[in-house]
């Protein structure tokens, strides 16, 4: 008996030592940073966004001729202002874009009112912004300012059309949206209803919290936080998507498994026909697909958390396409991602991100050598999409102003036993709940973020509920933001 209590207490006794052993905290080792020492962007346009809600009240509230009386001359001045910037090449500082961009707000805050011409808006939209994806080959994307009216320009009309899309009847939606007709020679599949051809680019959005993180962690916040590369079997017709999930690295899925995969959207580009190297030969995009394909195929590619797309031995989600181009002869982000503000730099660095001068997801849109094919995004999920973004800009804007991520230290021992059963996993070729390249530490801190955007999302939606409750229509943006940024203080 005494035997036995001896046995126990020294097992105690070992167990409390390699907890507390367990406890000692990583050590705070000084990892270079690659930093961007840009400007991130901003609006600076509360008054606009204010003035256009007030016309979408006021033409809630006349009588459906007013309006269309409103519409027929703004549309008007849309087609004439789409005339005028189609002749010739217009400079990214012709006053025109201007004109267009603040007619095109107005047209919205109408149209969101009184959603029949809610087709001839996204038509116009489309024709509008393929004119602006071609005049973009000609604008020199690397000087800040030019790189600035374009995103202004591509970002803000979309946020015009969603907030359309918001307040119109969503049964009566598509969420497929046809953009442009890029001719390609290269294997087709079919993605959410939508054609696409191999070495087509799809970026998207998850569903997850970090998705938002990534998605608006950026000098120039945008909609999207993956990319996946398409190949579609020549002899077998079968297609794959070629992608890095932070859980497993580098990994090959069919198309059911990537339609599985939660998104909130995605956006189909392609390289452009005109390009030189496409016209010496149509098939390049077809043997960069497939290269990338049977290097995925081939080995075990861990995920890259550093964000560094100059070394592939590791790689993130963007560098799978990258990679696969640049070895075709075609560097895409032919204008490195940015990440200057100090808050966003701390966060991602928690996560183990070490380079800012990066290639962001959202940022391939404004590519000139890509055009966009298509867009795809869900009634049911883009006012989700709107929420966990204006939760995270609240959330980024107090990482700025100096909070941290912190985690529980209490569970660090328990955190690290399972890194070690994980890693066991990865070795023997499976998948851990804590992702390879991911620390105890880290995982433990992705806890807490996740928990803190969690409880700020449900806060932020519920004042959108009584919104909407007392005003009949769905807050736009600008108020999603309001909201979360007064429920964080």
């Amino acid at each position: 008996m005494k035997r036995k209590r001896k046995i126990v207490r020294w097992s105690l006794i070992i167990l409390c030592a390699v907890y507390l052993l367990l406890l000692i905290p990583d050590s705070k080792d000084i990892r270079p940073v690659v930093t961007a020492g840009g400007k991130s962007f901003t609006w600076n346009r509360d008054g606009q966004w204010l003035q256009m809600e007030k016309l979408f009240r006021d033409a809630k509230m006349q009588q459906p001729a007013a309006v269309d009386s409103s519409l027929r001359s703004l549309k008007l001045i849309a087609e004439n202002e789409l005339t005028l910037l189609q002749e010739g090449t217009k400079l990214s500082t012709d006053s025109n874009w201007v004109v267009a961009e603040n007619n095109f707000f107005s047209l919205a805050a109408l149209i969101a009112a009184q959603t029949n011409e809610l087709p001839w808006f996204t038509d116009y939209y489309n024709r509008l912004r393929n004119l602006l994806k071609d005049q973009s080959q000609h604008w020199q994307m690397k000087e800040p300012d030019v790189r600035n009216t374009f995103y202004e320009l591509a970002y803000g009309m979309r946020g015009a059309v969603e907030e359309v899309l918001l307040q119109a009847d969503s049964t009566k939606i598509s969420p497929a949206m046809m953009v442009d007709t890029e001719r390609s020679v290269t294997p087709i599949t079919h993605i959410f209803g939508i054609e696409v051809h191999s070495d087509d680019i799809l970026v998207s959005r998850g569903g997850a919290e970090v998705s938002a993180l990534i998605s608006r962690g950026n000098d120039h916040p945008g909609n999207f936080s993956h990319v996946a590369l398409v190949y579609v079997d020549e002899k077998t017709n079968q297609a794959f998507l070629i992608e890095a999930h932070i859980e497993k690295g580098v990994a090959v899925s069919s198309v059911e498994q990537y339609e599985q995969d939660k998104k909130l959207r995605f956006m189909v580009l392609r390289l452009r026909a005109d390009l030189p190297q496409m016209v010496a030969d149509p098939m390049l995009p077809q043997k960069a697909a497939k290269a990338m394909y049977e290097k995925a195929m081939g080995k075990h590619i861990p995920y890259d958390f550093k964000m560094n797309f100059h070394d592939s031995t590791a790689m993130f989600c963007s560098e799978v396409v990258s990679y696969a181009y640049g070895k075709k002869g075609i560097p895409l982000w032919q204008t490195s991602s940015t990440i200057s503000s100090k808050g966003v730099v701390n966060w991602l660095q928690a996560f183990g991100v070490e380079n800012f001068v990066t290639q962001m997801p959202s940022d391939l849109e404004y590519d000139p050598q890509l055009a966009i094919v298509a867009e795809w995004r869900s009634p049911a999920t883009l006012f989700k999409d709107h929420i966990d973004n204006a939760v995270m800009d609240a959330l980024l804007e107090k990482a700025n102003k100096g909070e941290t991520i912190g985690y529980n230290l209490w569970k660090l021992p328990i955190a690290r036993v399972l890194k070690g059963y994980c890693m066991i996993k990865n070795f023997f070729g499976g998948t851990g709940m804590i992702p390879e390249g991911m620390s105890a530490t880290q995982a433990l801190k992705n806890e807490s973020f996740v928990a803190m955007h969690v409880n700020l999302k449900k806060k932020t939606e519920k004042r959108a509920d009584d919104f909407i409750k007392q005003n009949g229509y769905r807050p736009p943006y600008w108020q999603l933001v309001k909201f979360a940024e007064m429920t964080s203080k």
